[in-house]
């Protein structure tokens, strides 16, 4: 006796089937069978999910199929394509598909079955790496997923903002796109990178949407921001039932901040969003603190814009006193331990940073001159009386060192051009000098020279004429110029020019003249009139130019 089961009893149409293909002798023909199903074989809830029976049958124009859910016998479909136009739990399950040709006599292996799984609507996860406490110019990663699910995506990037009505609403970021694959990487984080991110995915048409992710905060810390957090009591750590005030402050004093904060159960809130606190422009009132008031605080301009991050903890017990903004390398740091509920409030306890002990029993721990190794997360601990939070010490360079850092490159290279070009101005007028006289001096023999044929030429019209007076009704002075050529100096005595012109002036006063009747008509010169006679001396030295000395009698 054969007793079925009831999976053996579900697979009795198929059994029936393949018997009767062996029995008409198309075992070796049937063609075989591709169940696909998209987006995914992992869905969730509400999206469209279409099922697909693909036959690799050559030589057929038309198939009919048949669709099998969980080794049914009964068939549910009988389209190549079967779609869930908004998928729920009910239609997930294990499916096969099956061919037969319209008409004729082939039919297909039956399709090995392929799982469908149907989830709740998904959230996004997002994550941040390296990590969300950064430095200004530091590179960061976000990072959106979708857990189990890895096919079709593409994400959206928002920030969580407050508006006046202390209610939050997501903005898509300008840049939003470039994150798409599921990373959004910012290579050089800039202050008004601070804020808090979510993330979306989506997928299929028409568009399946995840949840928005749980948020995640940036926090990005600089020298120099445009707005500062100043807090009352300058820490970090506070007792509770204190009073605590915080203010935003720019170089103008001006009112467009509003102090923001962001609490550990992750809510991102007004500073004055509780019964306890107020605001006033730019500055907030907490009048009696508990520890819910514990998270971080920043100041949000109108726009949007935020800046300067303060990592603010409220705690029973023992506290680190720490201060609240960066310290300057080369300044000194002093850590002390506070207990709530003792006179003096100050601890003789242990100091740690970043888990390590690094002074034990004092009240109060001093580091003379701040390096930037000494930036780290610091905590105090008490035998009795506990541990305090730990508190993030930030140390920045001095402002003397970014400037030197920073601006001797650019000044270094400022002032080699302006020397440069100094440099360059100062040749080109010693150039234009060196010109100028060479070429005066060159200038001189020639004129010289003229004076010479001048003379010459002049004591031959005087022998001619015998000397002819001229008309003048002053005194004239007349100069004799003699030429000496010497060729006979050696190199070794003139190491200058090569030639050498000496010229000798004579003056002589001569008495006035009365003008004679046969000279009226000639030419008279003007009052004072110089003659030079020149004595022309010419060396041959080793220079390349002509040097002129003149002598004065």
């Amino acid at each position: 006796m054969i007793i079925w089961s009831d999976m053996e009893f579900g697979q009795l149409p198929f059994v029936f089937l393949l018997i009767s293909n062996i029995h008409s002798g198309h075992t070796d023909e049937r063609p075989k069978v591709k169940v696909s199903i998209k987006p995914d074989q992992h869905v969730f809830r509400g999206e469209r999910v279409t099922l697909r029976c693909d036959i690799d049958g050559e030589g057929v124009t038309s198939w009919k199929y048949s669709w099998y859910k969980d080794g049914s016998n009964s068939v549910f479909s009988e389209l190549q394509e079967h779609t869930f136009s908004s998928v729920t739990e009910s239609d997930a399950g294990k499916y096969s598909c099956y061919g037969a040709e319209r008409g004729g006599s082939r039919t297909s292996h039956i399709s090995d079955e392929v799982t469908l799984t149907v989830s709740d609507k998904l959230r996004a996860v997002l994550s941040v790496s390296p990590q969300k406490w950064l430095t200004e110019g530091d590179p960061v990663t976000l990072i959106c997923e979708v857990k189990g699910s890895s096919t079709g995506w593409t994400f959206s990037w928002y920030t969580d903002t407050v508006s006046s009505d202390c209610s939050d609403h997501y903005e898509l970021l300008s840049d939003s796109s470039r994150g798409a694959g599921g990373n959004y990487t910012v290579s050089s984080a800039a202050l008004n990178h601070t804020g808090v991110y979510v993330c979306r995915a989506e997928r299929g048409k028409p568009v399946y949407y995840t949840w928005y992710s749980k948020t995640q905060p940036l926090w990005v810390t600089g020298v120099s921001p445009p707005v500062s957090l100043i807090i009352s009591s300058n820490r970090t750590q506070h007792f509770t039932s204190v009073s605590l005030s915080l203010s935003c402050e720019d170089q103008s004093n001006s009112d467009r901040w509003r102090v923001r904060r962001y609490t550990d159960n992750q809510q991102l809130e007004n500073c004055s969003s509780s019964l306890r606190g107020s605001q006033t422009g730019s500055k907030c009132t907490i009048n009696s603190t508990i520890t819910s008031d514990t998270g971080v605080y920043w100041c949000q301009s109108e726009s949007g814009e935020n800046y300067h991050p303060v990592n603010i903890t409220v705690h029973i017990g023992v506290i680190l006193e720490s201060p609240a903004h960066p310290v300057t390398e080369g300044d000194s740091l002093t850590l002390r331990c506070l207990y709530d509920h003792s006179t003096p409030p100050n601890l003789q306890a242990d100091f740690y940073k970043d888990g390590s002990l690094i002074q034990n029993q004092t009240t109060e721990m001093i580091i003379s001159t701040v390096s930037k190794s000494h930036e780290g997360f610091y905590y105090c601990k008490h035998p009795e009386r506990g541990e305090s939070p730990k508190s993030w010490i930030s140390v920045t360079a001095s402002s003397r060192s970014s400037r030197s850092d920073g601006l001797n490159p650019m000044i270094i290279g400022v002032t080699a051009g302006l020397s440069a070009a100094f440099l360059i101005v100062v040749l080109l007028v010693l150039l234009w000098c060196y010109k100028n006289n060479k070429g005066v001096r060159s200038q001189s023999p020639s004129r010289v020279s003229q004076q010479q044929n001048s003379s010459q030429t002049s004591e031959q019209n005087q022998n001619e004429a015998g000397y002819n007076t001229l008309l003048s009704g002053t005194a004239h002075i007349y100069d004799s110029v003699v030429a000496t050529i010497n060729k006979d100096f050696s190199t070794d005595s003139v190491s200058g020019p090569t030639d050498v012109t000496y010229a000798e002036i004579e003056l002589k006063s001569t008495e006035k003249q009365k003008i004679n009747k046969e000279n009226k008509g000639k030419t008279s010169e003007g009052s004072d009139t110089v003659y030079s006679k020149l004595n022309l001396v010419t060396h041959q030295g080793a220079g390349s130019s002509d040097v002129t000395y003149a002598q004065v009698k």
